[in-house]
């Protein structure tokens, strides 16, 4: 699992997205139709009336038409992916915001985020031993990246240095 994934162009998010949208049905033939219909329609013309008839042939398998038109999409430039992510935006949004290419960071990435964060504090504050702060404080303190911000712990940390010299 990529724990952070870089910046795409639209045409290699539909790449990575087709499956998504092809399987279980998760575009009706009303959806599909309307996005071809704002593909042909709406400026800019992204697809020409023959193209636009070609894709709502109901002869041919919806599956089978998603995927023409998406492969259509790609072969046709940057573009006309934007485009098409516009249209799938604006008819079907719930699904546009469940794209696999949506989710640029998983909750794995904040959860070792944090982690990394914590054992670095933990063992920064815990045993740095250049640090004359009081032993309980210390300890207390070395747990503040969670509680207070960066700035106030800082402060905290200088007025115990300067309590302990006195």
């Amino acid at each position: 699992m990529m724990l952070y994934k870089t910046y795409q162009s639209y045409c290699h998010r539909l790449q990575h997205d087709m499956y998504f949208l092809t399987s279980n049905s998760r575009l009706n033939e009303q959806v599909v139709d309307k996005i071809i219909l704002q593909l042909n329609r709406v400026y800019p013309q992204i697809l020409t009336n023959a193209e636009a008839e070609k894709f709502r042939n109901p002869k041919a398998s919806l599956h089978t038409r998603l995927s023409d038109l998406i492969k259509h999409l790609q072969k046709k430039g940057e573009r006309h992916c934007q485009e098409f992510y516009r249209a799938l935006q604006i008819n079907a949004e719930e699904l546009y915001n469940d794209l696999p290419s949506r989710k640029i960071l998983s909750p794995v990435f904040f959860l070792a985020c944090f982690s990394v964060a914590a054992g670095f504090a933990f063992f920064w504050y815990c045993c740095n031993s250049d640090t004359k702060v009081i032993g309980r404080a210390r300890r207390i303190l070395g747990f503040s990246p969670i509680i207070i911000g960066r700035h106030v712990r800082n402060i905290c940390m200088l007025y115990l240095e300067d309590l302990s010299r006195n």
